[in-house]
Parts: C-alpha cells; sequence; structure tokens
C-alpha cells in the first residue's frame, strides 16, 4: 500500500471512537481522516466539546451504514452541580445565579429526579444544534440572539444518583451529583441538569459528561484517536458492524448474486432493517420488507466491487 493510499479497503468499516474533551465532532473526523488517510468517514450523531466517550464514524463504503444504523437509545455518566445556573446549562457558559444548595436534601433531590423520569416534555438548551430557521441554535444564541426552542417529548428509562458530594467554596455551596443516564434519542442531559437546578429552587448546571453507550456501540468498542493512530483501522469491518447492529436472515448464492443486482427478494417475516448474510457471514445487502417484496436499501457489495 502506497503512503497515500487509504489505510482501510473500499468497503470500510465502523470507527467507534473515544472521544476527548475540548473536541468537536467535526474535529475527530478531521483528524480520522489525516489517520486513515481517506476523505471518505462521516459521523452518527454528535458530541459535545465538553462532552467525551462513544462517537461512531462510517468509514468509506460503510458511511452509508450510517443512516440507516438504529441509534435510538443512548447512555451517559455526567456530573451535575445544584446551585449555579449558567446560559449554557454546563460549566462552560456564564453564570446566571448562585444559590447555596446545601440545604437541599436527598428526598427532595429524589423526588426531582423522579419527575424527569419517563417520558418527559424537555425544552432543549439554547446552546443545542437544533436549527432554528436554518440556523443553528447555538449559532443564533452566541451570536446575542434571544432563542427559544419547542418542548419535545423524550424518554428518559434510567436516571439514577450515584454519588452525592457538597463542595464548600466558603463563599458558597454546592452540590455534585454523579448520575447515570438511560435515555432516548434527542435527549439534553444539559437540560436535565437545568431542569433538576430549577425544580429544586437552585438552578443547575452540567460539570462533566461521558456518553458510554450509543445503540449497541459503548466503550468497549471504542479507542481513542491516539491509539487510531498507532494502529490505523476499523474497529468493526462493514460485515462485524452489520452483525453487531441489525437482524440476520441468511441467502444462498443465487439469492446473492439477485441483490447484488439490486433485484429484489420474497419476504420472510423480519421486521425493520435487516441483513442478506451469506453462510460464511458476508453481508450483501440491508433488506427492509413491505408487502411482497424484500427489497434492498443498501446494497453493499454491489456486483463488481472487489473486497
Amino acid at each position: 500500500m502506497g503512503d497515500n493510499a487509504p489505510a482501510v479497503d473500499a468497503l470500510g468499516g465502523l470507527l467507534v471512537i473515544d472521544k476527548d474533551g475540548g473536541q468537536t465532532s467535526h474535529d475527530v473526523v478531521a483528524k480520522c481522516r489525516k489517520i486513515l488517510r481517506t476523505r471518505k468517514i462521516g459521523h452518527a450523531g454528535t458530541l459535545d466539546p465538553m462532552a467525551t466517550g462513544v462517537l461512531v464514524l462510517g468509514v468509506e463504503r460503510a458511511t452509508k451504514l450510517l443512516g440507516l444504523l438504529s441509534l435510538t437509545t443512548k447512555s451517559y455518566t455526567a456530573t451535575i452541580r445544584l446551585g449555579q445556573a449558567t446560559v449554557t446549562d454546563d460549566a462552560e457558559g456564564e453564570v446566571l445565579a448562585t444559590i447555596p444548595a446545601d440545604r437541599i436534601a436527598d428526598t427532595d433531590i429524589a423526588a426531582g429526579v423522579a419527575d424527569l423520569t419517563g417520558e418527559i416534555d424537555q425544552v432543549p438548551s439554547t446552546v443545542s444544534a437544533i436549527k432554528v430557521n436554518g440556523e443553528r441554535a447555538y449559532a443564533r444564541a452566541r451570536a446575542g440572539e434571544q432563542v427559544e426552542l419547542a418542548a419535545r417529548r423524550v424518554t428518559v428509562s434510567r436516571f439514577e444518583i450515584l454519588a452525592r458530594r457538597d463542595i464548600d467554596t466558603g463563599a458558597t455551596t454546592f452540590v455534585d451529583l454523579d448520575v447515570e443516564v438511560d435515555c432516548s434519542s434527542g435527549t439534553y442531559i444539559r437540560a436535565l441538569a437545568r431542569d433538576l437546578g430549577t425544580a429544586l429552587g437552585v438552578g443547575g448546571h452540567l460539570t462533566a459528561l461521558r456518553r458510554t453507550r450509543v445503540g449497541p456501540f459503548t466503550l468497549e468498542h471504542a479507542r481513542t484517536l491516539a491509539q487510531l493512530a498507532d494502529d490505523p483501522g476499523v474497529d468493526l469491518d462493514i460485515d462485524a458492524a452489520v452483525r453487531l447492529a441489525f437482524p440476520q436472515r441468511e441467502i444462498d448464492a443465487n439469492q446473492a448474486e439477485s441483490l447484488r443486482d439490486g433485484r429484489w427478494l420474497d419476504p420472510v417475516g423480519v421486521r425493520g432493517v435487516h441483513a442478506a448474510t451469506t453462510a460464511e457471514g458476508r453481508t450483501i445487502a440491508l433488506l427492509e420488507e413491505k408487502g411482497r417484496r424484500s427489497s434492498p436499501v443498501f446494497v453493499v457489495r454491489p456486483r463488481g466491487l472487489v473486497d
């Protein structure tokens, strides 16, 4: 392989990066492109610059998987500081108010957490990536505009307090809560911190955030950028990624040839997007059944692709 040739084959696969704090998701993509010597890299979802943890990227042909992955559930560990509200609902924003939090009882915190568990209507942070009239909310907020976002229905399936620490600064007392959260895509953990602090009457914001899982991809699958630089290559080749992320349907050689040409198969009763895989474990296509057809939504190995 030449010095300028990609460090992966044409099929590629997925990178599961354990992102460092202080980097945007676009920063991570740019560094991965340089390490793997290819422009064909994209990411599924984003992480705030202050956040660390799981960021899923597609490489080469596997970039086409990103829009088909079911990444609707996510898990986080976080630290919520009670006693201070900020413009951005995290530690990087200007402080709006500081109120001593040392008299807040554990029972009151537990009740506040319970109210923010289950299906809730959540107003996203004003520095979110949601678009308002074609422009990101965070860009409008940082330009000094008053941004008002509509509440959205999200699901917080688990919101658990792991530890409480009372922090006496001399001037005031904060309460730091280490928490774990399992939630639906579109849930803002910083908004949970804000809303918990508001409900308790002292304000709140996020001081640390780490994503531990996106869909089926966890920190166990992940590497840092430094580890990727030491050993360039995907974390999951396209077949391993498909096995992890989609239900399987085994197909024979004739069916594989039909799918390579973009033709459909007879349905077998599999719901949702699923993989058509040979007995040898090679994914030929991703399928979806509609009526009397099981049609390709993405042909992974079309005719003529050498891998």
